[in-house]
This record gives structure tokens, sequence and C-alpha cells, in this order.
């Protein structure tokens, strides 16, 4: 593809042997707790996807050491290496959080002496309050709908080195910021921050969130799929999660199939599929890695930036 002439492509069995001497440090068990509601995901994945994947981390981890050390030698100071900040970046259904708690044991295990966190990026959308009032509750997800100020601010606090920083958390149950309740990092080691927004270009900010991020990845699929694994979550949601009347979509729970489906597939043409198009999609030339998922969330290939 035109937009991807920077990245080496590399088959999944391509791939596989660039690092075939690690061992997953999970077992099915665990796996199967961390993947996401209609996501898919194996053991074989993590041996031939994601520990490669950790050791071409390894590498960026390497560099950013050194290069923190041979600033310290020309400045003539001890300098502190600062944090790892990794951006995983995709449509909604594509998998985002499955890969990024994956990746937060793989590296958890892996370098055992490092602190590793997770954030996602849902917890820096405007409360619904906002959104409501400035009339852009139907453009949640879009980059307007964002506290940017707020996320480059956190990240910034992360990166220099503050010793505790708090994010906002988020609540697809109650579809709102949860109130009096925030996530506390104390100076991680390793940051991953997952979202939809997080290679996307400022509107007005000067600084860019992934100027703050030392490696990147975007989760691919063709649309089709997308949706359909979309389409396919929403009526699963129908029957488990939206049947809590507490939850915001139990509404949708209580229609009749029909209409409820429609709903679903009303949301991803007006919301998702426009922000995946305009906004999502393009930033994916500005990743480290692409991974591309297949028609039943299998990776089959992956794209390695050149430079």
């Amino acid at each position: 593809m035109k937009e991807l002439v920077n990245f080496y492509n590399l088959t999944r069995d391509e791939w596989k042997q660039m690092y075939e001497d690690g061992v997953p440090p999970l077992t099915q068990a665990e796996l199967d707790q961390i993947t996401s509601f209609n996501d898919s995901i194996s053991l074989q994945d993590v041996q031939e996807i994601y520990v490669p994947l950790t050791h071409l981390i390894r590498i960026y981890l390497k560099y950013q050491e050194n290069l923190t050390l041979g600033k310290g030698v020309f400045l003539r100071k001890l300098l502190r290496t600062p944090p790892f900040i990794i951006g995983i970046s995709g449509s909604v259904a594509v998998g985002k959080s499955t890969i990024a708690r994956v990746l937060q044991i793989l590296l958890s295990r892996t370098f055992k002496h490092m602190d590793v966190e997770l954030i996602t990026t849902d917890g820096f959308l405007y409360p619904t309050e906002y959104l409501v009032e400035h009339k852009i509750l139907d453009k949640k997800g879009f980059p307007e709908s964002y506290d940017m100020k707020r996320l480059i601010q956190f990240l910034s606090e992360v990166k220099s080195g503050k010793e505790t920083i708090s994010s906002p958390i988020y609540s697809h149950e109650i579809y709102n910021i949860v109130p009096d309740e925030e996530q506390i990092l104390t100076r991680p080691d390793i940051l991953i921050v997952e979202g939809i927004n997080v290679l996307q270009l400022p509107q007005n900010e000067q600084i860019y969130v992934s100027d703050f991020f030392d490696f990147s990845i975007y989760v691919d699929a063709e649309e089709e799929n997308i949706k359909k694994w979309y389409l396919d979550r929403f009526e699963k949601l129908l029957d488990s999660a939206f049947q809590d009347p507490d939850n915001f979509y139990y509404k949708y729970a209580q229609m009749p199939r029909r209409d409820a489906l429609a709903r679903g597939l009303s949301v991803w043409n007006a919301v998702n599929k426009p922000n995946l198009e305009q906004y999502i999609q393009p930033t994916k030339s500005r990743a480290d890695v692409i991974l591309h998922k297949g028609d039943t969330h299998n990776i089959d290939n992956i794209y390695l930036r050149k430079y």
C-alpha cells in the first residue's frame, strides 16, 4: 500500500523467526482473563507475535538508556532515564485493549525490576455533561470530545518523572467519567497508553500526544471486519452486560432485537465509521509497528517502520 512504503512488510511466519528463544511468561488461564469481550488470542499468538514484539521493544529501551547515558556524559551529570512510553492505537472493536494488557504482562515479567503501568485515553474524554452542553455527544470519540490539554499535561508529568500522577477513569457501563475516582501512577518505568486517538495530530495544540512516545503500535484490519466485530460485540452485549439496569445501554436490551441491532448499526455508520476513516486510519503510517489482523482476529502481517 502506498502509505506504507516506509515500512518493512513481514508475514506472520517471517516475523516469528525474528526472535524464537522466548517462552510466553503466562498461562492460557491468565490469557483468557485479560482477553477482551469478543476478541480472540492464543498462547501461539503470544509466542509468535508478542514475544518477538517484546524483544523489539527491548531494543528500543536499550537505545533510550544509551541515549540518556550519552546526554549525561555530554552534560557531565548523572541523568535518570525517563519513563518509556508506548502508544497503542486503532479502531474501536479491533482488539487494542487485549494487546495492551498482554504487553503489560509480558513486559512486567520480562523486565522484573521495572514498574509497567497501563492507562486508556478514554479517561480523558470530557464528561458526558460537558458533551451534552456543547452539543457534541454524537461526536464522542472524535478529537473534539477529548480534553487533550489534560492528556498532554499528564504525559508531560510522566515523562518529567513526577513522583505521583493521577488520571481520570472512564466506565463503559455508565458511559461517563467515574466521579471522584482516579488511577494513581507512581513514577512508572514503562507506561502503555491505549486509545483510538494516541497517534492523531493535534487540533490546536503545539505538542502532539505522540511526541511523548518512545514506541508506537497501530492495530489494523479491513473496515468490513472491524464493522462485523463491532456489531457482533454489540449483539452479544445485549444478552450480557446490557442486561444490567445500571448499564447505560440497558434500554437497548429492552428493545425488540431488530430495533436494537438497527441502533447499533446506526451508531457505527454515524460515529465509528467516519471517525475511523477521517481521524484514526490516516494515523497508522505514524506508528513504529502496524499489526494487521485477518478475518478471525489473527495477525497475518506486521509492518515495521524503516526510519
